[in-house]
């Protein structure tokens, strides 16, 4: 930055102070030569460097495609649960439903309880084997889920060995 003053002439602004001028030193570096045994040194451990980026980057997309694998089957299979369930819930509330219109056209009290009571039993079978149902195809869900994470894992241990 440069201030200015004015001069002894008319019109002309004389600089107060500058900054000084450096050149920056040129400075001659000296030759020499790299030993053959360090250039070897180097690009070896460039060269194995690159190599392992190389595997652990192979390694990351192949545990990434494991997971969107077992992603997939997670959503497949919570849809497929949540049918299920649906189903479930679709057939208890048919059973009920047919059970309050067998209720309506009952002659007898006695009529009654026995409709109720087999009502209960079958609802209490039905329900057992929804549950059993349902529980095993979580199960089978969860080992589909595992089980690209299980390969991606022994893979990856015996790309390491």
């Amino acid at each position: 930055m440069t201030a200015t003053t004015p001069k002894s002439e008319p019109g002309a602004l004389a600089p107060v102070f500058e900054f000084p001028k450096f050149e920056i030193p040129k400075i001659e570096m000296p030759k020499m030569e790299i030993p053959a045994a360090f250039r070897e040194w180097a690009e070896k451990g460039i060269a194995q460097a690159k190599e392992n980026y190389e595997k652990w980057r192979s390694a990351a997309e192949e545990a990434t495609d494991r997971l969107e694998q077992a992603y997939a089957a997670a959503a497949k299979g919570c849809s497929g649960y949540g049918l299920k369930v649906i189903e479930a819930a679709r057939a208890n509330s048919d059973a009920a439903f047919e059970l309050m219109t067998e209720l309506l056209t009952a002659k007898s009290y006695a009529e009654m309880i026995e409709l109720s009571s087999s009502y209960v039993r079958k609802q209490f079978d039905m329900l057992t084997a929804q549950a059993k149902e349902l529980g095993e195809y979580a199960q089978k869900v969860a080992s589909e889920c595992a089980e690209p994470v299980r390969e991606g894992f022994a893979a990856a241990t015996k790309k390491a060995a």
